[in-house]
């Protein structure tokens, strides 16, 4: 979530002549970071929505799994993230090549045409994905909030239909005005309003999160299920998601020498913030938490004020996170022009995925399985053996070819293990 999502994005948005693809996408020049804004874009650009399902996937798992496999996970992300980093240096400084500014850049530098449309289309795939996350959140917190089911009333409708249907048609028309913005410097206000809301929504739940667990204290299991291992790698992984933004953010840095170090830092950072929500919202409701932890709290001002804060927050990240859909799909459509019923037409379809998927964490562990785990470990690890092949060592070569089969392992089962979940496959 965040303004520097955009830079995920393989296609950046160009002016006349129209580009060609084998045209460098590069933006207009910005100032260099600090490392201290090296790390606040890092966080801002991984920490979202994926964070209000981890307390679900705990008690799915257990929670020392859960642990155990979020640290995996951002051990790996980071790895990975720095393989992008060293493969672009390595061709940026060889064979007089072109600046290389996006992870759809480097494909195309690697691979060619298809190596840029492979990226591309895991792009599209992971950032609407995002986008129908956070409209199943919102239908579903609106719905509980306004319209939840009562001794007389089980099944509640608003104009014939299912409340969370309404909220996210509720949503459609407004949504249709939000992503018609064609830049995002228009938009860079929102993202940190977006931003602030979500940090400070964050805070008072892990604190009412405490409070409740000091009062209850419910029975937790610190294992679950073997087979659930995928599903909970799979909610990790999407909720670490931010591989695409990583060479804009390097091309920013100052000092560029220590980028993997803050960078390294963030991600420790992000993984104990994660761990704590997660831990925290299991240990205070054991097993009745639900699929999105603030459908856990009741009625009070503070609780209420808390969900209809996260439900404004992504209501404004939605139009920031699918920017990078719209400049891929505007440069391979219509020749990098904007394109307004081409916007309106996706942002249709994002909308009726999301009436389609009936729970917010299944569907984050699809996503990040089958489309976060090929773009966060297969591709790097692929870039990376087919540039450095002729120099690596069998340690480092053993190591790619690893990650390599680890990532199309786990994204293979674990999009298997989400589905069994979203469409209750009896196997």
């Amino acid at each position: 979530m965040g303004f520097d999502k955009e830079s995920s994005s393989s296609s950046q948005r160009l002016r006349p002549p129209a580009p060609s693809e084998n045209t460098p996408l590069i933006g207009d020049p910005k100032p260099l970071s600090s490392q201290g804004k090296t790390f606040a874009n890092v966080f801002i650009a991984i920490v979202g929505a994926g964070v209000l399902g981890l307390p679900y996937s705990f008690k799915r798992t257990g929670w020392l799994m859960s642990l155990l496999t979020l640290l995996l996970v951002a051990f790996l992300t980071h790895h990975c993230m720095m393989l992008l980093v060293y493969t672009r240096r390595k061709l940026e400084s060889s064979n007089g090549c072109t600046k290389i500014p996006s992870f759809g850049d480097l494909g195309f530098a690697v691979c060619g045409t298809v190596g840029r449309l492979v990226v591309d289309v895991l792009i599209i795939l992971a950032q609407a994905g995002f986008c129908v996350g956070y409209l199943i959140f919102i239908g579903n917190t609106m719905a509980h909030l306004l319209n939840a089911p009562t001794a007389t009333v089980l099944t509640p409708k608003i104009l014939g239909l299912a409340p969370k249907s309404f909220y996210i048609w509720g949503c459609f028309p407004f949504q249709l005005g939000l992503n018609s913005i064609a830049t995002l410097t228009h938009l860079a206000p929102l993202s940190i309003f977006a931003d602030v809301i979500d940090l400070g929504a964050m805070g008072v739940v892990m604190v009412e999160d405490v409070m409740v667990m000091a009062a209850k204290r419910p029975e937790v299991k610190a294992f679950g299920d073997l087979s659930l291992f995928f599903y909970g790698l799979g909610v990790a992984v999407y909720s670490f998601e931010g591989v695409g933004m990583v060479l804009p953010l390097e091309t920013e840095t100052k000092d560029k020498d220590k980028f993997g170090w803050i960078l390294g830092w963030t991600m420790t950072f992000i993984s104990l913030m994660y761990g704590s929500f997660g831990a925290l919202g299991y240990f205070a409701f054991g097993e009745e938490t639900k699929d999105m932890i603030t459908a856990n709290y009741g009625a009070g001002v503070i609780s209420t004020l808390v969900k209809l804060g996260l439900v404004v927050n992504l209501f404004f990240t939605l139009p920031i996170m699918m920017h990078p859909v719209y400049e891929i799909m505007e440069r391979r459509f219509w020749s990098g022009r904007y394109c307004l019923w081409l916007r309106w037409v996706l942002v249709l379809a994002v909308s009726l995925v999301a009436l389609l998927v009936p729970n917010f964490a299944d569907f984050m562990s699809l996503v990040g399985s089958g489309v976060c785990c090929a773009l966060g470990f297969v591709l790097p690890t692929l870039f990376h053996l087919m540039v450095f092949k002729g120099e690596m060592g069998w340690r480092q070569w053993s190591s790619d070819v690893s990650i390599l089969v680890l990532g199309l392992v786990l994204a293979l089962s674990g999009t298997w293990s989400a589905l069994q979940e979203i469409f209750s496959i009896k196997v």
